[in-house]
């Protein structure tokens, strides 16, 4: 059974950078790619961004292109996402997920539990 942890939310000023990582244990050979999502109080989860672990392809939300970049860590199973300049409208709890690659929560059978990211304007 594939398990993530998250790590390294919390309160930023707007602007400001935060680093996000996940690391997935158990099963990891099931894996293809990991990838963030996102859920803002009152508003469905929402996709962020994603990498492929063989082949490193990546792709973002375009609320975030530019901003934010998700990297694989040492050729593991695991990612960061490096979130940049920062607005309150990134405020949410952000999800790990884990599966194959896509942009949609079908793609993710497994999810970490969350970490809020609260950026204060």
């Amino acid at each position: 059974q594939v398990q993530l942890v998250e790590s390294g939310g919390g309160l930023v000023q707007a602007g400001g950078s935060l680093t996000l990582s996940c690391a997935a244990s158990g099963g990891t050979f099931s894996i293809y790619s990991m990838g963030w999502f996102r859920q803002a109080p009152g508003k469905e989860r929402e996709f962020v961004a994603a990498i492929s672990l063989s082949t490193g392809s990546s792709t973002y939300a375009d609320a975030v292109k530019g901003r934010f970049t998700i990297a694989r860590i040492n050729a593991k199973s695991a990612v960061n996402l490096q979130m940049n300049s920062l607005k309150s409208e990134d405020t949410a709890v952000y999800y790990c997920a884990a599966g194959l690659f896509g942009r949609t929560s079908s793609s993710y059978p497994y999810w970490g539990q969350g970490t809020q990211v609260t950026v204060s304007s």
